[in-house]
């Protein structure tokens, strides 16, 4: 761990958080109750000497003869109302004169006296009485028992605040600081004459200067006391927390962070450990505890979950790589290479399957039953999943097979497959199935219906529109059932549209059908579209249509769009022999000389024509012989000839054969690949594609 992780990790722990946040607290309750304290007791001994200063008044008043004290304030206040504002101004020299004869009075001089002794018996700063005017808050000086410097001879002269009258004459103190005398508590008890009115006040100054100096004295033990048990007490707090609350905690993040990389780098071992938060030794009796022990219990639950979620999502693993499988087994069923019969310009196909699931139980399937009959199959299986599409590979099998025997009967293929679906058929299962079959030389066809969507048909240069009939049950419903048979006639230019009820029940987020109506106007968006543009305008179509709804159904369609015969072409069936090989090259030949070909075009195609015959006569059938059908195509536009070769021997595609290195000399070179590479070489295009158990190779020359 680098320094600066772990001083951000330090920084950051609740060690230090709860450390800083006891000291803080602690400072805050200190001071408070320092200024608190400070203040109870800074006014409480205010107070104190309030009061006393105010008693030592009274008690200097009344040890004083009150009518002694009535007559030099009488006589004091009559000499300064006699006297005029300009000579009381800054008291000009001789004022004072004024009044110096009182101190010559024995009676004036016993007062001083009195105030004096009780000055020195209560070690106050000063003694004095003085007489008011209230008009102007002019207090002039009586008696004052200093005997110092700053004695006040009669007739002196202060001002009093009208709050500073109030206040002495309710007999209270004020407390002040002088720059001569330091701290005093001054207090005044008021006099009053013979006839009730205020004549003046007996002032005292007591000095506090010690009482501030053991304030002080208090405020610094105070604050060293309550520091000392802030450290204290903070200390033990956070040696508490540390141990009854940070250490647990750690312990259990300790546990955690080995139980995760434990998790992470083998999960079945720490599954067996089952022991980081178990071991731990937490006893703190509190909730801590109970977290240590919920959180042993869900160790070991979690534990026995991972090790059974591992064993789960290796199942699911398994059964989805195997659903895959599935899947690609399921399309590799289907035929999904187009065009599907090149070779063939009668008609033209397309279907698509888009499974709801991995696997689906929709089916399509065309097969050529001999060269000039065509079965088709749309079909939908009950159900959804694995078991549909099971059921729908042996429904499928057992379709094309009887489609073979069956004398190009739609009726009598499903009356066979139901009874022999129905046998065994204990998940109670069935397949409603579209099936025809269609004569390609005439386009007459016979089609059964078991359960389906009705199909779609579309005249030469009219719309797409439905035709609605009567349906038979659907296949695997009940043993011995009957089908019915429809006859239909498709003329050039013509096509079928049929598919499965996960087109017409596809469905938005409003819970709303596709339906056929959209169905019928995507397909007549551009009728003349080729069958795979108008499978794909369909699609488009739900698409929009659906938008972020999941789909729910398989969605499978096919078109069959018909071109009539004599669109077919010219075939030679015979047996693939070498000696057959010079009918094959007639027939060729004969197709060449009637389009007008040149005589080094005829040899480059007769050269190719013989490689590829000879091939099939050596090879396809070994050590047996079997036939092999050769069909010959010329087109207008561009003017160009195809010549395929059909063959039901061992599959084989000799385009993967590589070519050989014609750079190097024939003793040189690898025996054999010359003669495929020099077909590849002199025509235009080479196409193979193995179909419904048969090799199929065709060869293009443009003739122009």
């Amino acid at each position: 761990m680098s320094t600066t992780t772990e001083k951000r990790r330090i920084k950051r722990s609740i060690s230090r958080k709860m450390l800083m946040f006891i000291l803080i607290t602690a400072l805050l309750l200190s001071s408070t109750s320092i200024l608190v304290g400070y203040r109870v007791y800074a006014n409480t001994m205010d107070q104190h000497y309030k009061e006393n200063t105010v008693k030592l008044a009274r008690t200097a008043l009344s040890i004083l003869d009150a009518d002694t004290v009535d007559h030099y304030c009488t006589k004091v206040y009559t000499i300064f109302r006699s006297l005029t504002p300009e000579e009381l101004e800054d008291e000009e020299e001789g004022y004072l004169e004024k009044y110096s004869f009182l101190e010559e009075e024995e009676d004036w001089q016993f007062m001083r006296q009195q105030l004096q002794h009780v000055s020195q018996e209560n070690e106050l700063v000063s003694t004095m009485i003085v007489a008011l005017d209230e008009d102007t808050g002019t207090v002039i000086y009586v008696v004052d028992s200093d005997d110092t410097d700053t004695y006040c001879p009669p007739g002196t002269l202060d001002f009093m605040s009208e709050e500073d009258i109030d206040l002495f004459v309710h007999s209270s103190a004020v407390i002040s600081n002088t720059e001569e005398f330091g701290w005093l508590s001054s207090g005044a008890t008021p006099i009053y004459g013979t006839d009730g009115s205020l004549t003046g006040f007996v002032v005292l100054d007591l000095s506090m200067n010690d009482v501030m100096e053991d304030r002080h004295e208090f405020l610094q033990d105070f604050v060293l006391i309550m520091a000392l048990v802030t450290a204290l007490l903070s200390g033990f707090i956070s040696w508490s927390i540390r141990r009854s609350v940070v250490s647990p905690i750690n312990q259990l993040a300790r546990a955690a962070a080995d139980y995760s990389y434990d998790q992470a780098n083998d999960v079945q071992q720490a599954a067996q450990m089952q022991n980081h938060f178990t071991e731990l030794k937490i006893h703190t009796g509190d909730e801590l505890e109970n977290l240590s022990t919920v959180m042993g219990e869900m160790e070991t639950q979690l534990s026995e979950y991972i090790v059974n979620l591992t064993l789960v999502t290796a199942e699911k693993e398994r059964i989805g790589a195997e659903l895959n499988i599935a899947a690609q087994i399921q399309a590799d069923m289907l035929p999904r290479l187009f065009p599907a019969f090149p070779e063939r310009e009668e008609f033209d196909l397309y279907a698509s399957m888009t499974p709801a699931k991995e696997v689906g139980g929709d089916f399509y399937d065309f097969f050529l039953i001999d060269e000039d009959h065509i079965g088709l199959v749309m079909a939908d299986v009950s159900g959804k999943g694995v078991p549909a599409a099971l059921f729908m590979v042996i429904a499928k099998t057992l379709i094309k097979n009887q489609a073979q025997v069956c004398d190009y009967s739609p009726a009598k293929v499903l009356m066979s497959v139901n009874d022999q679906l129905c046998e065994g058929n204990e998940a109670e299962l069935f397949v409603t199935v579209w099936l025809a079959i269609i004569e390609i030389s005439t386009g007459k066809g016979l089609a059964a219906n078991a359960g389906h969507e009705h199909p779609v048909i579309r005249r030469a240069g009219g719309q797409h529109e439905l035709v609605i009939y009567r349906h038979s049950p659907a296949v695997a419903t009940m043993e011995g059932t009957r089908f019915r048979e429809h006859p239909f006639e498709l003329h050039p230019g013509d096509s079928l549209f049929v598919y499965t009820d996960g087109v017409p029940e596809a469905c938005n987020v409003d819970n709303e059908f596709f339906g056929t109506d959209r169905m019928l106007e995507a397909l007549n968006k551009d009728p003349e579209a080729t069958p795979k543009d108008l499978l794909s305008n369909v699609r488009e179509a739900i698409t929009d249509f659906v938008g972020k709804a999941p789909q729910f159904d398989d969605i499978t369609m096919m078109c069959f769009k018909y071109s009539g015969a004599e669109n077919r072409g010219k075939e030679l069936t015979l047996d693939a022999t070498d000696e057959n090989l010079q009918k094959v090259l007639a027939f060729v030949d004969e197709e060449l000389h009637a389009v007008g070909c040149s005589e080094k075009t005829q040899m480059q195609i007769d050269v190719a024509v013989e490689e590829l015959f000879v091939n099939i006569a050596h090879y396809a059938y070994t050590p047996e012989v079997g036939s092999a059908s050769i069909w010959v195509k010329t087109e207008p536009e561009p003017k160009c000839i195809s010549v395929t070769f059909i063959d039901r021997g061992i599959p084989y595609n000799p385009l993967d054969k590589p070519d050989p290195d014609v750079t190097l000399s024939a003793e040189e070179r690898k025996i054999g690949g010359l003669g495929i590479y020099m077909v590849k070489k002199s025509m235009d295009k080479v196409l193979y594609e193995h179909r419904d158990g048969q090799n199929v190779l065709t060869i293009v020359k443009n003739l122009d």
